[in-house]
């Protein structure tokens, strides 16, 4: 089954449902919100900053990030427009706005953001390196790239080598995340894409006590099992109470490892770039990515 986000045109409303409470839920751990702190504090913006969010989803990030940072305009993109309902339902108005979008064909000049921000999207996208590359496009010489993601090759909520709720982990992650291991190619993405300046850094996330983000890749996990004939629902509710049992007893563990990239378009373009044809604007909402 391929990643749900990356055919996220395509989903019914039940999985669309599922997808913008996941997003809501893990971006309302303080954990994640020091992340984007973190990686927003080596933009520096200004109150006339405009700021593109390519993925935005929900809008759950660019709710934390125009919360804690003054911009001028910040504009947030996604290929579902189901989404992007949600996002303008929730978002505050003023600074914020949200256009259908492919992030690998955004409907914007050349030069025209001071910040691009990719956050959790390279490791659901059909083609990281184009989502970067575009990024850089609209990016002005001298503004910011900031991409975040997960090291879903690390995620784990087992206590011991042989603990049965890790099945729930590896039937999640080929089902919901299309690259678990792009987050260890960022440098080498933003490289190619021909930015400079990089910073790169690390977290762990972990949820012991309130733990409803590691809770719903269990239950997604244990549902996708149930789907693909591998178990049945007695064995996925027995799966998922005994996750909920440790989250009682105070002995659950859940961690997944993130990382983060900042770096600067250059001020002087390249030798090789200079005689390209620059790109007009294109109209908004153009169709979303295929398949």
């Amino acid at each position: 089954m391929p990643d749900v986000y990356s055919v996220i045109t395509e989903a019914d409303d039940a999985v669309i449902e599922r997808v913008a409470m996941a997003m809501e839920t893990s971006a309302a751990d303080p954990q994640h919100e020091a992340m984007v702190a973190d990686y927003l504090s080596r933009l520096d913006p200004s109150d006339r900053s405009r700021v593109v969010e390519i993925g935005c989803g929900t809008g759950a990030i660019a709710r934390i990030i125009t919360r804690l940072i003054e911009v001028g305009e910040y504009v947030g993109t996604d290929p579902s427009e189901p989404l992007l309902e949600r996002a303008r339902r929730f978002a505050p108005g003023g600074r914020l706005r949200f256009e259908r979008a492919d992030g690998a064909d955004l409907p914007f000049d050349d030069a025209s953001f001071d910040a691009a921000i990719i956050h959790r999207v390279l490791s659901h996208a059909p083609d990281p390196t184009a989502v970067v590359t575009e990024a850089v496009r609209v990016l002005r010489p001298g503004g910011v790239l900031a991409i975040c993601d997960g090291d879903y090759a690390t995620t784990t909520v087992a206590l011991s080598a042989t603990d049965p709720l890790q099945c729930c982990v590896a039937a999640f992650t080929p089902a919901f995340v299309n690259d678990a291991w792009v987050v260890r190619r960022l440098s080498r993405l933003a490289t190619e894409a021909g930015v400079e300046r990089l910073q790169v850094r690390s977290y762990g996330f972990v949820q012991v006590h309130d733990a409803d983000y590691m809770l719903s890749i269990i239950e997604r996990g244990a549902a996708q099992l149930v789907t693909t004939g591998t178990i049945g629902p007695q064995l996925a509710a027995a799966l998922t109470g005994e996750a909920q049992r440790r989250v009682d007893n105070g002995i659950f563990f859940g961690h997944v490892a993130y990382g983060s990239l900042t770096a600067t378009k250059p001020r002087m373009q390249p030798r090789s770039e200079a005689g390209k044809p620059q790109r007009a604007r294109r109209e908004s909402n153009p169709r979303p990515s295929d398949p």
